[in-house]
């Protein structure tokens, strides 16, 4: 009789747009595993107190949740006071240093910690950490570090934020059993960067989140132009306002359109408002754009998905991604897209969008005005975009991950389970086996 596989996944984030893609990288993947044909594994989804069962409706016969304890007293505090945030803040902060202080680290960085017993009292064979934090333990381990943003554009990261990520990201990379990316260009860039063994680093990508949701219908397209008061034509820019994705240089090539080309592009953002925010606005209060840019904050996914549906076209003017699924979410809906032309973005697009520099004003503008004036170049990209997610899964890349699973945990693997495992995804020139395959 084969051996019962037990994967336990790490999914303690707080849903709501603060974690941004991971939080619907997690939603997909674990509604995926649960939509595989039963094999011999089981799932056990480790959720945080704070909220317990946002995992609850992905599950499938073969997963459960299980609730974290309460790490200590003042993690608890935290929690409670986090309503208050602003106002409690430097009670939060006293908390912090007297937890630092007992555990002999003063005003230190927090290094990597071992795990407290709680992963190996759920007697599982594999547990993945899907999301940028990590204990380390002996039970074989897989690390999902997504990327090396601090590394290429330090200037954006807070000097306590990147020490954080270099004290803790490189031994987290080691000591896992297996590290997953969800693109070769993050691959080659951890083995450069940290020497991490190349064989030791698999490329999963994913797919399209809108994927997981309900096809929308008529009416909710509808509700959805009435609730924001969308106007006629726009583009659309779903992203949290960090630096680094670029919105200040959006919101400028907008203003030049408008004063050199005599051209009016209404541009919709959505994504969590976070600390950056109040630059963005007031850049465009400065060029006088409030009747042309409108930022909706965090929307639902029906109601994002609608807004793929209704815009013109997409754009992505990102200074760095290690994939991006809004680029994904676009093809999925046929909406054309324009996008950087950095780090995997080429190769995750491939002839599918038009490409432009982010750093320069001047071509995010150029690509913004063909964008708008070309009507056949948007029917192209619109074809090329369906024709390019087909080749993208949540099926797929569950598979994958159960093919590393089963991998790191030395239990029986399959023939499809190595072919995913070692194949190029991103490649147009994919085996014909994983083209096609539909949704999960």
């Amino acid at each position: 009789m084969t051996h019962l596989l037990r994967i336990a996944i790490n999914a303690q984030i707080i849903p709501g747009g603060g974690y941004g893609g991971v939080e619907q990288f997690i939603i997909g993947l674990v509604d995926a595993l649960g939509r595989l044909d039963y094999g011999d594994e089981e799932y056990i989804i480790i959720t945080h107190p704070r909220a317990p069962d946002w995992l609850k409706p992905c599950l499938g016969p073969n997963q459960r949740i299980v609730v974290r304890p309460w790490a200590n007293v003042s993690e608890r505090v935290r929690a409670i006071l986090q309503p208050g945030k602003l106002v409690l803040e430097p009670i939060q902060r006293l908390l912090r240093l007297i937890r630092l202080s007992r555990q002999g680290r003063g005003m230190g960085i927090e290094k990597p910690k071992r795990s407290d017993g709680f992963l190996e009292r759920l007697e599982v064979d594999v547990v993945h950490f899907p999301w940028q934090s990590m204990v380390l333990t002996d039970i074989p381990s897989i690390f999902n570090p997504h990327d090396l943003q601090h590394l290429h554009l330090p200037e954006l990261f807070a000097e306590r934020a990147y020490a954080r990520r270099e004290a803790n990201y490189p031994v987290w990379c080691r000591e896992a059993t297996a590290v997953a990316v969800a693109s070769q260009w993050v691959k080659d860039d951890l083995v450069q960067q940290y020497g991490i063994e190349r064989e030791k680093v698999y490329v999963i990508p994913l797919a399209a989140p809108l994927e997981v949701y309900t096809p929308i219908s008529e009416d909710t397209l509808h509700q959805v132009c009435q609730k924001f008061r969308l106007p006629e034509t726009f583009a659309l820019y779903p992203a949290q306002t960090w630096p680094h994705k670029n919105h200040v240089r959006l919101i400028e090539a907008i203003a030049e359109l408008r004063d050199q080309h005599r051209l009016n592009i209404n541009l919709i953002c959505t994504g969590k408002q976070n600390s950056f925010w109040p630059i963005i606005e007031q850049r465009i209060n400065e060029l006088r754009l409030d009747k042309q840019v409108r930022f909706l904050g965090f929307v639902s996914p029906e109601e994002l998905h609608a807004l793929y549906r209704l815009a013109q076209f997409t754009v992505i003017p990102t200074l760095f991604e290690a994939g991006s699924l809004p680029m994904f979410e676009a093809f999925y809906e046929g909406t054309p897209v324009a996008c950087s032309a950095v780090t995997s973005l080429p190769q995750q697009a491939e002839d599918a969008a038009l490409l432009f520099d982010p750093l320069s004003v001047e071509s995010i503008a150029e690509a913004m005005r063909r964008m708008v004036l070309e009507t056949d170049l948007r029917d192209k990209l619109s074809r090329r975009g369906r024709e390019r997610i087909r080749t993208f899964s949540w099926k797929r890349t569950a598979k994958a991950y159960r093919a590393l699973y089963r991998k790191v945990a030395g239990h029986p693997m399959t023939e499809e389970d190595t072919l995913l495992l070692t194949q190029d995804w991103m490649s147009s020139s994919a085996p014909a086996e994983f083209a096609h395959q539909g949704g999960a």
